[in-house]
């Protein structure tokens, strides 16, 4: 029997995530409400281009594959379009053969209030404000930036890369960062080297994902010529000594990671290029732009005392 949608990990995605509406925005922009939906019946069954998310969906999906008939992976379309101009959306997600079959259409309304009513772990648009709007409700939530135009069809791993402060573990610590110094900072974490800290916007989506990720580890080990489908990995400013409670707080939630890096204040886009994650979240734009160079699609987190500055 499959599970139900309370039971299952779930990804809700606006149109602006999943596929590039570069040219059907510009022309509600630049022509309004009616002229697009002219040019959405128009282009009703030609598909869209592959948008940001679309890499991560599609192997997240993927996922299901291996858990039949349990398929323990929703994602679920949130769109402000209506259901008619939604159509060119659906069929683009039936063209690339994504299952993908719940979603709501809101004609212009925010879809954020629908959030929990999907069980959604996490919401991913184009539209920093409806991302914050639902931060600021309570709910994870990141705006997609780059494009997924690179993506390799033969490759059926999922790698997906973590921030660590504001993102799987909340920003207290980043805050004595910012209000005082490197040095007060690195003083204050080894004194709570032992401290878990407290999770951040995405624990939930990294918990989850950490039980599939498990099941490939032990698979791996019991079936000789296992194939991963799944890697996570955090990469963080963190160094050396405030890299010790981040790996505490890890243990004491019996979480793994494939990998690990420290870096101290190296670009992040350096290590990204050879990782080649398929999504990669932060809560600072400065550390994504490095990676968005690199093709990298990326989930900006708009959390935290870095985000409120703004």
């Amino acid at each position: 029997m499959a599970f139900e949608i309370k039971d299952k990990l779930v990804i809700a995605v606006a149109s602006s995530a999943l596929f590039d509406l570069t040219d059907s925005d510009r022309v509600f922009r630049e022509k309004g409400s009616e002229a697009y939906r002219k040019y959405t019946r128009q282009k009703q069954n030609i598909p869209l281009k592959p948008g940001v998310a679309f890499p991560f969906v599609r192997r997240l999906l993927s996922i299901n594959k291996r858990f039949d008939p349990a398929q323990p992976i929703e994602v679920v379309l949130l769109s402000k379009n209506d259901p008619e101009t939604g159509m060119r959306v659906f069929y683009s997600i039936n063209h690339y053969g994504l299952n993908i079959i719940r979603a709501g259409f809101l004609s212009g309304k925010s879809p954020i209030k629908y959030i929990p009513a999907f069980n959604a772990t996490l919401f991913l648009s184009g539209s920093n404000e409806d991302v914050k709007e639902a931060l600021n409700a309570g709910f994870p939530a990141g705006t997609v930036l780059g494009d997924g135009s690179e993506d390799n069809d033969t490759d059926d791993e999922l790698r997906i890369a973590f921030d660590f402060d504001g993102v799987i573990v909340d920003d207290k610590a980043e805050r004595i960062y910012q209000e005082h110094n490197l040095d007060v900072f690195h003083e204050s974490e080894t004194k709570k080297a032992l401290e878990p800290m407290d999770p951040g916007p995405l624990f939930k989506l990294f918990k989850q994902l950490s039980k599939f990720q498990k099941f490939d580890r032990i698979q791996e080990i019991k079936v000789p010529g296992y194939k991963r489908f799944l890697r996570i990995s955090i990469v963080t400013a963190r160094s050396a000594p405030a890299h010790e409670r981040a790996i505490n707080t890890l243990r004491k939630w019996r979480i793994l990671v494939d990998e690990a890096f420290f870096l101290g204040g190296i670009e992040k886009g350096r290590i990204l290029e050879v990782m080649r994650p398929h999504i990669f979240f932060d809560d600072q734009m400065t550390h994504l732009k490095s990676s968005l160079g690199k093709h990298i699609p990326s989930v900006h987190i708009p959390f935290g005392i870095v985000n409120d500055k703004r």
